[in-house]
């Protein structure tokens, strides 16, 4: 998704050869987010028994602000400028048929996304976030729009042999993930020592270190990883994995997120996702973006946050 870190969880830039760093991806994302907010207010914080009224501010506005890290493929600049990705395409979906025409988007660290949500800078979290309980305590979550298993980026051929945390531990391998990521905390249930871990930005920084040979092992989401090695001649992707959370096997899922107070929005929201993964809707706008129906998920949000 699940431990304290997560993706999700994570802040990640574009693959290589995709003509665009992730410096510049983020600087495109600020250039659209300020263009919004020159003539917007901060969204006024709508607290109540009635499970606030964003929702009608934002049918009322016809648009809603989301915040989102840069991140392929989960949302990102495409090389003609466009704002897309799993998250944003599915944002768009969902608000159009809450009667919420467009979608702005309000770039940030991924670890900056809940304190950004939740100081009104941006109504939604739209960026694959992993449900977890620490996040649950500060946000609501809708459910899960996929599921995910981790994998790890290897040199050719996986010459140490490394399938999960616990041959990375075994194996003395050295060992990388991206600043803020789940598979931090996976690593350490594992019984590797944190302060040995190497934190990268993203997974293309990790890939680099493995090609380069300064670590054994990159782990990131199956997702991003398979995507990531497509072009590398030096470096492969594991197959796909649970880590073990407590010696039980964990599946994370993704989701947006809201504001605590925000229950009706967050509700509605819900009813349209189920609609949209009941119709077979939902599956086809992850597709494009490398989720194949294995990531596809009938877990729910309260099932993540321990409920």
């Amino acid at each position: 998704m699940a431990p304290r870190l997560g993706r999700r969880q994570r802040t990640a830039g574009p693959p290589p050869g995709s003509g665009h760093s992730r410096r510049s991806v983020l600087a495109a994302l600020g250039g659209l987010g300020a263009l919004g907010a020159a003539g917007c207010t901060r969204v006024a914080d709508a607290a109540g028994a009635n499970g606030g009224d964003l929702l009608d501010r934002l049918r009322a506005q016809g648009v809603v602000r989301l915040g989102i890290a840069g991140e392929i493929p989960f949302g990102y600049i495409d090389k003609d400028g466009r704002l897309t990705g799993e998250a944003p395409e599915l944002a768009k979906a969902v608000f159009k048929r809450l009667g919420v025409g467009r979608v702005q988007p309000v770039p940030t660290e991924f670890g900056s996304l809940i304190p950004g949500l939740n100081s009104q800078q941006f109504d939604v979290v739209a960026a694959g976030m992993y449900v977890n309980p620490d996040r649950c305590e500060q946000v609501i979550f809708a459910d899960p729009d996929y599921r995910m298993l981790d994998s790890f980026i290897v040199r050719k051929g996986n010459p140490k042999g490394l399938h999960d945390y616990k041959d990375v531990v075994a194996k003395k391998a050295r060992f990388a993930t991206g600043t803020g990521y789940a598979e931090i905390q996976y690593a350490v249930e594992a019984g590797y020592k944190e302060s040995d871990i190497l934190i990268v930005p993203d997974q293309v920084a990790g890939l680099n270190a493995v090609e380069a040979g300064r670590v054994d092992v990159f782990a990131g989401t199956a997702l991003t990883t398979r995507e990531v090695v497509k072009k590398s001649s030096k470096a492969e992707a594991t197959k796909a994995f649970a880590p073990l959370i407590g010696g039980r096997p964990h599946v994370d899922g993704g989701a947006f997120a809201f504001r605590p107070a925000e229950t009706r929005l967050r509700d509605a929201f819900n009813a349209e996702l189920h609609q949209l993964r009941k119709s077979g809707e939902l599956f086809r706008i992850l597709r494009p973006f490398g989720f194949t129906k294995a990531e596809m998920t009938d877990l729910t949000a309260k099932e993540l946050c321990g409920g």
